[in-house]
């Protein structure tokens, strides 16, 4: 059975001494658990100090983005390669902000995705709708577009180390989250996306996140819709305690 993912996206939060004691005492706090998958993707600056602090402990250290070159003149950029070398396990990818803020595309996203992949990264894809697109109800057609024109090209073999998380834009950071039922009618659509693109065993293997305002006191209802498979949060992973009972809640 798979283990679901929690995973913490500390985004462009913290100074590198308050970076690593978080890492540190999150590590001790979720040292025995066992039937969780524990990752933290700091900012890049902080990759290694924070991946030292997390050696020997059960937290998987990831990213928050990365390209799709391998080296050059990419002024600003950081390669898989790079990556690797802090002790990264996973990347997110295709982050709302990223989409939103910074004008990245389906094809770009996509070629990060496959460069994670033939790196050996684990790629966490991000793909949700804006407030607008939701009440314009067309949530499944962007969420569709997303999840195919991210994946195109990705082999069945290399399915099995995908994530995708389900972020409702208008739900991060604002305190209002998609409810559980809402949540699992997009992790269904997903679902059979995927089982479209892989077959049955390789999309029942690929784990499903939902992120948006995701806290203690809603963490469990979540995680019990049966195609909710862990969890990408925001600003409940800068605290170690409520970051650990995100991680507790969830089992």
């Amino acid at each position: 059975m798979k283990k679901p993912l929690i995973a913490g996206n500390w985004k462009m939060n913290l100074n590198l001494q308050a970076a690593v004691e978080l890492a540190a005492d999150t590590a001790k706090r979720v040292a025995d658990v066992t039937d969780v998958e524990v990752a933290v993707c700091p900012t890049f600056v902080h990759l290694a100090q924070v991946g030292h602090a997390l050696k020997a402990s059960n937290i998987a250290l990831g990213a928050q983005n990365c390209y799709f070159e391998e080296e050059g003149a990419y002024t600003g950029e950081i390669s898989t390669a790079m990556l690797i070398e802090a002790g990264c396990k996973y990347v997110i990818i295709g982050h709302s902000e990223r989409r939103h803020i910074f004008g990245e595309a389906d094809d770009l996203i996509n070629a990060k995705v496959l460069k994670a992949l033939s790196a050996g990264l684990r790629p966490i894809l991000c793909v949700g709708e804006t407030l607008d697109e939701r009440k314009g109800e067309v949530t499944e057609k962007v969420v569709t577009k997303h999840v195919i024109e991210g994946l195109r090209d990705v082999s069945e073999k290399d399915a099995s180390r995908l994530v995708v998380a389900y972020e409702p834009v208008w739900a991060i950071g604002t305190g209002v989250n998609a409810t559980p039922e809402q949540a699992e009618q997009v992790h269904e659509l997903i679902r059979g996306l995927l089982r479209e693109r892989f077959g049955e065993e390789a999309a029942t293997a690929i784990r499903i996140q939902y992120g948006g305002s995701v806290k203690p006191d809603n963490v469990a209802v979540l995680m019990a819709m049966p195609e909710i498979d862990g969890a990408l949060v925001g600003g409940a992973s800068l605290k170690a305690d409520s970051f650990e009972k995100l991680v507790r809640y969830s089992r």
